[in-house]
Order: C-alpha cells, then structure tokens, then sequence
C-alpha cells in the first residue's frame, strides 16, 4: 500500500472522533472543520518520513487544536502568533495526548458530531449532504454529483445547513442518559437516510450508490461506540441484508428486477452471514425496535432459498408487529402485499383502499395497488393505477418497471 493510501485510510477512520473533539474544544463547526484541515495536510507532509504515529486520531487533535487555536488568534488579534518550533516537532507528542485525552468524551464527541448533522431543522437533503461532508469527509463535488446538481449549488446547501445549525445554538455539553437515547435514535434515522438515499437513486446513478457503503461504514462506528444498543445491531443487519441484493437489483439493461425475480446465488453471503448474526445478538437483548423488525423480515427473504420458501405468514406477523411499534401507511402498504400471498389480491386491496388519500402521492402505492388489480383481473383499473404511477416515478428506471406492467396487461401503450 502507497503511502498517500494508507494516510487516507488513517485519515477517514480517525476523522469523526478527531473533528468531535475539535468541536467540544472549539464550539465552531467552520473552525473545527478548518483546523481538523489543516492537520491532515501536517499529517500527509509528516507521517510518510516519521511513520504513522500511535494514535492518529490523538495526533489529529493535538495538532487540529494547535491550529486552530492559531486561527482564532488571527481572528481577533490578540496575542501573537507562537513561533512555528512551538508545535512543529511532534515526535512523539501524539502519545503523551493519547494518554491524556478524556476517553469519557470520546463517545459523545462523535454522537454530538452525528448529532448536529441532523438537526431537526434541517430538511432530510441538508442532513445528508451535511452528514456526508462533516462526518465522512465527502468532497462537494462528490455529493454534487451524487444528488445530481451543481458544485456550487450544493456547496450553497452545505453553507446554509451549516448557518442553520449556528443559528439554532446546538448545546455543547455531554448528554445525559435520556438525551443520549434521544440523539441515537435521531442519529440512526440520519445513517438510515443517508441509506435510503444510496438505495434508491443508485439504481440509475453510481456516485449515489456509494452512499449504500458509506451509511454501513457509520453505522459500524456507531456500534463500536455503542456495543450494547440493539436497535443499532438492527439497523446494521437491515442495511447488510439489503445491500446483499446490490447485484441483482438491476438487469444488464438497466431495468429493475423484482425481489421474487432476482437470482439469489449472487445475493452476498457474507453480508448475510454478518447481518444474521448481528440480528440474533440483538433479538437476545429482548428489547423489540422498529430496525431489528424490519431485519428480522429482510432475513426470512434472505433465508428463503426460493421465492416459494418464503414464510409470509411469519412476515405478515412481523409487519403486525411493527405496526404496533410505528404505525405507518407504508408499513401497512407492506403487510398488505405480504398478506397477498396468503389470501389473494383482492384481501390486500380491501386493507389498502383507506390508505388511498395519504399516499396519493408515493409512487410504491400505485405500484402495488396497480399489481393487485392486475392479479385480481380488473385491468382497466389497474391500467388507471400503473398511469398515475408512472407519473409520480422518480427515475427512468421505475418508469420503465411499470410500463412493463402495463405491457402484460395486453392493452396498447399510448
């Protein structure tokens, strides 16, 4: 491995704890983000002749602070600017900073970081694109062409989200108990977000797909910090399940390909094997939350060798239960197809007739009542539901499925 590349490992890795105590030190995002800057250029210029040091991301911080510390300086012209021998010898300096760092902090810097990136505040677009930028690291040129728009329009969304957060004076100070509970569960919708967001635009758009590994990577580090919270363990295995389909979601002509169509030999079996055994560990802690409900029904798909294998009964159960514990429209949108395999088209339709008004405009509604009428025989009604659809389709892709549809029906498409 080339020094530049295993620099950048050390860098991402190191990168949310370093910026979080950066931040509790500084309590200023843009300087924080400035020093934490300024130490990865050190540390590319330094580490390759000295070697990586013993703790890069105590390293990170002595030297972020430092810098920091200077840019405040320059700010309000204060004292003057220490001689640069001052700091620039820093051997072994990371060690004496390592062992006198508050490891007590350590969680909550990085929770605090996650945390500010998902202030209620902030619309989801802003919180990803924010949560991408400060925690991961991403370029703005990255998440531009992730989501599709201009450098400088995502930087001025990045800008903005930042303002935003200033503006709202997120507290500083170490959560107690019922608020760290608090800022996990906001946290984890955050990483789940950032999923979804990789999940369903990288379908047509590879820079998005990446967002798929990136929301993993979180959530790995979320559990290191937090081993014991199940509900993490669930949303790990809900991701790892659903990406083990990466590959088989999309045919070689770029069209969708339908769960019970895909070729489950090119599923992943690792990230299967990992995601079952997280969800074991967590079903263990006999504390039922809506992520490990939701991987607990992705691991009977996973499980069933074929289609005709799955245990519906035991999904719609599952889909009853979650329910109970966040009741959605789409969640019973969900239980309804699942109850479609056991006692037909026309069962599922009668539970999602009441939904019609509050998913008028979802595009997976139309979808799914339209395959009901379909199976059900009553075409012209599901012609009428596959064309609203199409028009509420957010790629070209999901436009194409469903024109597909409309093509077994046997009625000429105009």
């Amino acid at each position: 491995m080339t020094d530049i590349a295993w620099i950048d490992l050390a860098l991402t890795a190191a990168r949310p704890q370093a910026l979080g105590a950066l931040l509790r030190y500084f309590r200023d995002l843009d300087i924080a983000e400035e020093a934490f800057q300024e130490a990865c250029l050190r540390a590319i210029k330094t580490w390759p002749d000295k070697g990586p040091p013993r703790d890069p991301a105590a390293w990170l911080i002595f030297v972020g602070r430092n810098s920091g510390i200077d840019v405040v300086r320059k700010r309000s012209k204060n004292d003057p600017l220490p001689e640069e021998e001052a700091f620039s010898d820093l051997s072994d300096a990371e060690g004496d900073m390592a062992d006198r760092l508050d490891n007590s902090h350590y969680r909550d810097d990085i929770l605090r970081l996650m945390f500010i990136c998902c202030h209620p505040d902030l619309p989801a677009t802003q919180q990803i694109a924010l949560a991408l930028r400060i925690v991961s690291g991403l370029s703005v040129a990255q998440i531009a062409r992730a989501f599709l728009v201009g450098d400088s329009a995502m930087e001025q969304r990045i800008t903005r989200a930042k303002a935003r957060v200033a503006k709202a004076g997120v507290p500083f100070e170490t959560p107690g108990p019922l608020e760290r509970a608090e800022r996990l569960g906001i946290v984890s919708s955050m990483i789940y977000l950032v999923f979804n967001e990789g999940y369903s635009a990288g379908i047509t758009n590879p820079d998005s797909a990446a967002f798929c590994d990136e929301a993993i990577r979180l959530a790995r580090l979320l559990l290191r910090i937090f081993p014991s919270e199940p509900e993490i363990m669930g949303l790990l295995a809900l991701m790892l399940l659903q990406h083990s389909r990466a590959r088989t979601r999309i045919d070689k002509d770029g069209q969708i390909v339908l769960l019970e169509d895909q070729d489950r030999s090119r599923w992943d079996s690792k990230l299967i094997n990992e995601a079952l055994a997280l969800l074991d560990k967590a079903i263990r802690h006999r504390k039922p939350g809506p992520y490990q409900v939701q991987a607990a029904i992705s691991a009977l798909h996973a499980r069933a060798l074929t289609p005709k294998d799955t245990d519906w009964k035991e999904i719609t159960m599952l889909y009853g239960l979650l329910e109970r514990i966040q009741p959605s429209p789409v969640v019973t949108l969900n239980k309804a197809v699942a109850v479609s395999k056991l006692e037909g088209p026309e069962a599922a339709l009668e539970m999602i007739a009441p939904l019609a008004d509050k998913l008028d405009g979802y595009f997976y509604f139309h979808g799914v009542r339209g395959g009901l009428m379909m199976q059900a025989g009553r075409r012209p009604e599901a012609r009428e539901a596959f064309d609203r659809a199409i028009a509420l389709a957010n790629s070209a892709a999901e436009c194409a499925h469903i024109r597909q549809q409309i093509d077994k029906l046997g009625v000429a498409d105009t």
